[in-house]
């Protein structure tokens, strides 16, 4: 394609109405797009910053931010919404790339109002960006208007004498569908979640802003809908235990120009939800996607949970769900982290990732040994109903079994007439004043070897003791197996029924010599069975058969 004659300059300046509309899907979310614009506020050192979403009768949405930081006057409002505007000259501020007040914004409305006066004898200085005139015109025209009354009275209720108002209108990306009666009831129950899940957005991200006691952040108070927003912290410190040493918490970083500059990782394993009260499970607020990395920059929230794609650790696995690791870092770190301009987003460098693996995964282990630990406890606890299978065993008198002699419980040794001779002395448990209702099967929680089952000679006195059988509650197969099958009386007296039967031909058969053969096979079925079971989560409540599912009909 040649070049017209005359045509040196090689200037070639985008679309205006294209481009516009382009990046409008730059990522955010309303949330993340709200964030954004609290950042500005932020980095204009206000002190209070409110938000206020509002819907009209005829479906009309808006959305407000006021703030009393400096504010700005016409020639810096001018600078401040050119889409790439100059860098602030305080590079710690939480605005960073010149574009998230107007991709911000136009991501959830087409048109963006700001309002801003450094002082109360200033005029107020208004600009908009309307995307519908961009297109009208194809330019990167701006709109002056004249402050309205409502504008006015809006900038005076949410910003005071000085500050900034954000306002978004033509809001057509705000809520994820349209509503049959636009501005009715059920559009304004949307809203209304819509700004509690702000708030609780807000809560997070600038937690440590929010936060009275926490020294690392300046304090602002936000107000969202009205309500001043309370901060929460997502490594509970109060109880959680911070893991990972003092020396280890620093990384060093050399970015290009040869400089070094640290990061900082502490590592919090939170106490299990069994262990928590009622009013703790709420503020932990454990869950599955929640675990992970926090990375913070200049102390603002820009990531939680997920492992940041570190090789090997992509999956959210319920036992790590008592894991989260604070990551801070600050802008001196930004090219090194490649934060994006959503500020949602770092990637990591090979090396440091390969670093940060190897340094997390002791911790990894840790956290997942203590879920299991504590989950099995829960586990082992819940009963399970053996009554079934002991009346029936005990309602079989023919089957076939070792005659028990005598039995010693001080010495757990017993002599037996079985089918390897009449007077069979015998190394195993012997249990005394057992409950009738256990007598034949019944889950323990002292089976040392670690195995699923075991032996044992059982009364209900101190003599008469006959065989039984010991199941091991810690073990994978009755915490992962039994358990699920624990509301189906066929399924648990099956493989009760089955684990006596080996019980009994087992001391049907043995002598001193035969034991240890015994011993190790029942070692090698209980070993193998763990490692079968190992993918198997642990069961929750809704694991459990119902009465329905456990026989066909």
């Amino acid at each position: 394609m040649g070049v017209e004659a005359g045509m040196s300059d090689l200037t070639n300046p985008p679309d205006a109405s294209r481009l516009i509309d382009g990046l409008r899907d730059t990522g955010y979310n309303f949330n993340t797009a709200a964030a954004d614009v609290i950042d500005n506020s932020i980095a204009a050192e206000a002190t209070v910053v409110n938000v206020q979403i509002a819907i009209t009768e005829e479906g009309r949405k808006f959305v407000y931010f006021g703030d009393n930081g400096h504010g700005m006057t016409a020639e810096d409002l001018f600078g401040a919404m050119r889409y790439g505007a100059k860098p602030r000259e305080d590079l710690a501020s939480l605005g960073k790339f010149g574009l998230g007040l107007k991709t911000a914004s136009t991501s959830v409305c087409k048109c963006l109002t700001v309002i801003s006066r450094r002082n109360v004898s200033d005029n107020l200085a208004k600009l908009s960006w309307d995307l519908d005139h961009v297109h009208e015109i194809n330019s990167w025209e701006m709109v002056r208007d004249a402050v309205s009354i409502d504008e006015q009275e809006i900038f005076d209720d949410l910003c005071g004498e000085k500050g900034t108002l954000v306002i978004w209108s033509k809001c057509d990306r705000l809520l994820q569908k349209d509503y049959a009666q636009p501005g009715g009831a059920q559009e304004k129950a949307a809203i209304k979640r819509l700004t509690e899940k702000l708030a609780e957005h807000v809560a997070l991200v600038y937690h440590r802003f929010l936060d009275r006691n926490d020294v690392r952040a300046g304090n602002v108070s936000i107000f969202v809908g009205g309500k001043e927003v309370a901060p929460w912290n997502p490594f509970f410190p109060s109880r959680s235990e911070q893991v990972l040493g003092e020396i280890k918490q620093k990384l060093e970083c050399e970015i290009e120009d040869g400089s070094v500059h640290q990061a900082y990782l502490r590592a919090w394993i939170l106490p299990h939800t069994k262990d928590c009260s009622p009013a703790e499970k709420e503020q932990i607020k454990h869950a599955n996607n929640r675990q992970g990395f926090y990375v913070f920059r200049e102390n603002r929230l820009i990531h939680n949970g997920g492992w940041l794609g570190i090789h090997g650790w992509g999956a959210m696995e319920p036992h790590m769900s008592l894991l989260r690791i604070e990551f801070d870092f600050d802008h001196h770190l930004d090219e090194a982290f490649m934060v994006d301009v959503k500020k949602s987003r770092i990637l990591l460098d090979p090396a440091l990732e390969e670093y940060v693996q190897k340094l997390i995964s002791p911790i990894r282990r840790e956290a997942d040994s203590r879920f299991r630990r504590r989950s099995q406890e829960v586990i082992a606890g819940k009963g399970i109903d053996h009554t079934s299978s002991n009346n029936s065993i005990s309602q079989s008198p023919t089957v076939k079994k070792p005659t028990v002699i005598e039995a010693d419980a001080a010495t757990n040794t017993a002599v037996v007439s079985n089918h390897q001779g009449p007077s069979i002395r015998l190394k195993v448990p012997v249990e005394d004043r057992v409950k009738p209702e256990n007598i034949y099967v019944d889950a323990v929680d002292n089976i040392h070897s670690g195995g699923l089952w075991e032996p044992s000679l059982r009364s209900t006195t101190d003599s008469g003791h006959v065989v039984g059988v010991r199941i091991n509650k810690h073990h994978d197969f009755y915490q992962k197996i039994y358990q699920r099958a624990s509301s189906s009386g066929y399924s648990v007296e099956g493989m009760d029924l089955l684990l006596w039967a080996f019980a009994a031909a087992e001391q049907n058969h043995s002598n001193p010599e035969l034991q240890s053969v015994f011993e190790d096979i029942r070692d090698e079925v209980s070993s193998n069975l763990r490692k079968l079971l190992r993918d198997i989560e642990l069961p929750d409540d809704g694991d459990r058969l119902s009465g329905d599912e456990s026989v066909d009909e």
